[in-house]
């Protein structure tokens, strides 16, 4: 089990941490990012300045402890990019989390060195976009996640699973229904990396990648 250090977007009362208090944090062998952070003018709205200077904050704690970041975005894009280029986000690399925007966000990311991470989001069926942006995304710069049970999508059984907690053995049944995306009949099919979770994080190597038989290894996120 690895962890990840952050306090959320969307937690408005609150203490705010500090760059020392979060490096402290992250100085744990089982803690291997920064975050979940990020910007939310979704959820939240008036007066956020709070948010992008504890956005500011996290991203200075990774680079200070060399810590991958979990980013979260939502109806922030141009505020969340503006951030990550002024604070030197791209050093340190890291995830756009259950990532939900267009594919200029998500190649302006890439352009800093993080990977775009597709929640069961992209199966709804109101998704068609999202959905495109996946399929534009170049393969070793993909990564899925559960999120679920809540962001589990279409499958059978989203109904059943939305009351339970959230497992990475459900990736399996996400990553089918991501293959698609790419050609009907799917023309990619996924399967577990068995690898160091922590080297997911520290980005050690690409999150996916063919193997010689064409079919795409996926290294997913805990």
């Amino acid at each position: 089990m690895y962890a990840s250090v952050g306090v959320h977007p969307d937690h408005e009362n609150c203490t705010e941490p500090t760059v020392d208090e979060l490096v402290e944090l992250a100085d744990h062998p089982k803690v291997v990012a920064m975050g979940e952070t990020g910007l939310d003018y979704f959820r939240l709205t008036g007066d956020l300045e709070w948010q992008r200077e504890r956005f500011r904050t996290h991203i200075r704690a990774a680079r200070k402890s060399r810590k991958p970041l979990v980013i979260h975005t939502r109806a922030a894009a141009d505020d969340t990019l503006r951030i990550m280029r002024e604070e030197k986000a791209g050093e340190v690399g890291g995830v756009m989390h259950c990532f939900t925007e267009s594919l200029a966000v998500a190649e302006a990311a890439i352009d800093l060195g993080f990977y775009i991470s597709f929640s069961g989001i992209v199966t709804f069926k109101n998704a068609a976009a999202l959905r495109e942006v996946a399929a534009a995304i170049p393969l070793e710069r993909m990564l899925i996640e559960t999120d679920s049970p809540v962001r589990w999508g279409c499958l059978r059984w989203a109904a059943e699973w939305r009351t339970r907690r959230r497992r990475g053995g459900r990736r399996r049944h996400h990553a089918k229904l991501l293959s698609p995306v790419f050609g009907s009949p799917p023309l990619i099919q996924f399967k577990p990396a068995k690898s160091d979770p922590a080297g997911h994080f520290h980005l050690v190597s690409p999150k996916l990648r063919a193997d010689p038989g064409g079919e795409v290894v996926g290294r997913y996120r805990l």
